[in-house]
């Protein structure tokens, strides 16, 4: 089972110089703690971001390795969105992030 600091070296290493997805990002974790994402900044600090996605741990790994499908992990519960409008606008850039991760 990865840890929240497993996790953060994975978004880290794949967020490099910068995320590309010009805006902020925070997984809020659901009790995990939180990985913020700012431009080539990546802390677990629990700060406003232009979009939160709530999800745990286990099921944002799973994402990340292409184990489960965001729209699927939306439709089923498992993942919220601040923001759904901005979500699907960053949709892509997301995407690219997660292929990364894995």
């Amino acid at each position: 089972m990865a840890t929240l600091q497993d996790l953060t070296d994975r978004v880290t290493k794949a967020v490099g110089a910068d995320s590309g997805l010009g805006k902020t990002l925070k997984f809020n974790l659901k009790g995990d703690g939180v990985v913020f994402i700012d431009g080539g900044s990546v802390t677990n600090e629990d700060k406003p971001a232009d979009l939160t996605i709530t999800i745990s741990l286990d099921d944002l790994v799973a994402m990340g390795e292409g184990k489960l499908d965001a729209m699927t992990a939306v439709m089923g519960g498992k993942m919220q969105l601040s923001d759904m409008g901005l979500a699907m606008g960053l949709q892509g850039k997301m995407t690219a992030l997660f292929s990364k991760m894995a």
